[in-house]
């Protein structure tokens, strides 16, 4: 692995193939990689597969046509309860899906990252989860108490897109946010990791200090990319430095009615360099000023 890993968004995307499994960090409406769920729109790829808490990177990739099937523990805008595009596909049927919960998701990429096949759960026992995945099977404990136990397999990622606050070129990352969600396990699930950032520092920031106080919960040697992308996550939120861009996503939501709609908010946000995506949605002192949310 190179030491200098720092590449733009284009070539991590073009490391990526058709009917690859992807995993994508952040959680509803926070702390989404959208500059390279942009990228992903712009190319040709098709046939994915997203493990995903989805926001709106689902939606887009469903109106895209991008998306064969979706694990997920939920798909919201946070400020919209649910994604509107990745509503009109579920309901279309288009979508192959393994609907989870959140505690499932994650136990399913900590198996990935242990290298487990499977690791066993209370979670989802007499629940619709196993109905609306009669794949899912169970086991019994070996122990004296033979409870017999879900069998959540394994959530291997051929790839993890996150993004994060601070990095620098040999992948080492911070998030300075109060909450990492589960971006470590998405990194250790995944054969290739990459990362977007807020900023791209020199590694003496790093230093002890640092170290005690601010999250560094993915390790360098997991990253095989890192791109510097201000405003990387907007319309998502990125604490401490910007907050979800509501009146962004209402209007996207609303594309969801119509094809023409998606055309045209595609074309102006998604077919568009990095300095016109800025340019078009305030500048970099209005995503600034948007408020972080409170939860």
């Amino acid at each position: 692995m190179p030491l200098d890993k720092m590449m733009s968004a284009a070539e991590v995307i073009a490391e990526l193939r058709d009917g690859m499994t992807i995993g994508i960090g952040g959680w509803g409406g926070r702390r989404k990689p959208m500059a390279l769920v942009r990228e992903i729109l712009r190319s040709p790829l098709r046939e994915l597969t997203v493990v995903s808490y989805g926001g709106p990177e689902v939606g887009m990739l469903c109106a895209a046509g991008k998306l064969r099937r979706l694990i997920y523990g939920f798909v919201s805008l946070d400020v919209i309860p649910l994604e509107a595009h990745f509503r009109r596909a579920r309901q279309a049927g288009t979508l192959e899906v393994m609907e989870l919960d959140e505690g499932l998701l994650q136990w399913g990429l900590r198996a990935a990252a242990m290298r487990l096949p499977f690791l066993p759960a209370r979670t989802g026992l007499g629940s619709d989860v196993m109905r609306v995945n009669p794949d899912l099977a169970t086991v019994r404990s070996p122990y004296a108490d033979a409870e017999s136990l879900l069998a959540m397999p394994a959530l291997t990622l051929d790839a993890a897109l996150l993004h994060v606050n601070r990095a620098d070129r040999r992948g080492s990352s911070q998030l300075l946010g109060p909450d990492p969600f589960f971006d470590e396990w998405f990194a250790r699930a995944a054969t290739r990791c990459y990362i977007s950032c807020e900023e791209r520092v020199d590694t003496s920031c790093f230093d002890d200090a640092q170290l005690a106080r601010v999250a560094m919960p993915i390790e360098r040697s997991l990253v095989n990319g890192v791109v510097e992308a201000p405003w990387g996550a907007h319309p998502t939120s990125c604490a401490p430095h910007y907050g979800i861009d509501v009146k962004h996503l209402k209007e996207y939501s609303a594309t969801a009615a119509d094809d023409s709609a998606w055309d045209e908010w595609r074309q102006r946000w998604v077919d568009c360099s990095p300095a016109d995506y800025l340019a078009a949605a305030g500048g970099a002192e209005h995503i600034a000023s948007l408020p972080l949310p409170v939860f």
